[in-house]
């Protein structure tokens, strides 16, 4: 065994609005030789995600947020190339939530031992078969309480999250899925790779205005991932009884001003609406059931995904901010070696 020398992006400054490079350093950090029960882990995936915006603030959340001059943490995938734990040897494939950096050292209770699936590259762990996709599937069944004949409606549907929450809902008998993205492209995709029913590109016109066309009959289910004008379109097109799970707002995540609410919340007493908000952390009981649904309807060639890689962790920074500008299509990632 021996010493190391690992990259890691930290937090240098809390951003004021939209982030930038300059919120961000790149540290230089020399592991010694792991000691019992410890093993070194040189990461091949690391996650970018909105939440993290959100923990790069002091304000109130449902993680702490992130402290100047720490690691930016999250979900990392890669091989053990050192080990002084038996139960992790050399080799062994691990997730874990040590995050931006390119080789990460620890306790092995921190790291999760996964088998690789064949056919796939380990970058799906990061997504459509792990965080991401159980998240699109508790907030439409756990959350939303989803039934057969549903009409659903996704907002941000060409990210990671929806792409897998428009496949999902239709796998469990949707009988349509409308989505909304940010560009021509994405909303081709959705409709000729997703199965969507129908998509719109919410720049081209008032999202109350598309989601009217789109869903002349209303819709039963909305899986918020923005907020903001399209939590408003979907408050006016939620037929009685309704049920939206509200999982992200990155309408707002950059704002510097109060956002404006709904101004037609009223809808949810005269229809009887339900709107939850939901983290993942509240249904981790469900990961076996997930997990056994997933995995059968890969082996059953019924999921699509795409990943967006942006290649190098001096380059970590970079895929972030584009993932905020929505310029990934669905999960962004950076392959680190």
């Amino acid at each position: 065994m021996s010493n190391a020398i690992a990259t890691h992006i930290q937090l240098a400054s809390r951003p004021t609005g939209w982030p930038t490079q300059d919120n961000f350093r790149s540290e230089q950090i020399t592991y010694p030789e792991p000691q019992a029960g410890q093993v070194r882990v040189r990461n091949e995936f690391i996650s970018v995600d909105p939440y993290m915006r959100g923990r790069m603030s002091e304000s109130r959340s449902y993680v702490a947020p992130y402290q100047i001059g720490e690691t930016i943490a999250g979900g990392a995938i890669g091989r053990v190339i050192e080990s002084a734990a038996e139960e992790i040897p050399v080799g062994s494939v691990v997730l874990h939530q040590h995050g931006w950096s390119d080789i990460v050292q620890g306790e092995a209770a921190d790291f999760r031992v996964v088998p690789e699936i064949p056919g796939l590259p380990l970058s799906v762990r990061l997504h459509i078969m792990g965080m991401t996709g159980m998240t699109a599937y508790v907030g439409l069944t756990a959350v939303a309480q989803m039934k057969q004949g549903d009409t659903v409606f996704i907002s941000g549907a060409a990210g990671a999250v929806g792409t897998a929450a428009g496949q999902i809902a239709k796998l469990l008998g949707a009988s349509r899925v409308i989505g909304s993205a940010g560009s021509d492209e994405k909303v081709a995709l959705l409709t000729e790779k997703y199965g969507y029913d129908a998509a719109f590109n919410y720049k081209d016109a008032p999202v109350r205005e598309q989601l009217a066309a789109a869903a002349p009959e209303g819709i039963d289910v909305y899986f918020d991932n923005v907020g903001g004008d399209h939590l408003e379109a979907a408050l006016d097109a939620l037929n009685t009884g309704g049920r939206a799970a509200l999982c992200g707002a990155i309408s707002g995540y950059n704002s510097t001003e109060r956002a404006v609410g709904p101004d037609n919340m009223v809808n949810m007493i005269t229809r009887g609406l339900e709107l939850k908000g939901f983290t993942l952390g509240s249904y981790l009981h469900l990961a076996p059931e997930f997990t056994e649904k997933m995995t059968g309807w890969f082996s059953q060639g019924q999921i699509a995904y795409d990943e967006t890689i942006v290649e190098g962790i001096d380059h970590t920074v970079d895929a972030f901010l584009d993932m905020m500008n929505g310029a990934n299509t669905g999960k962004m990632l950076v392959k680190v070696s």
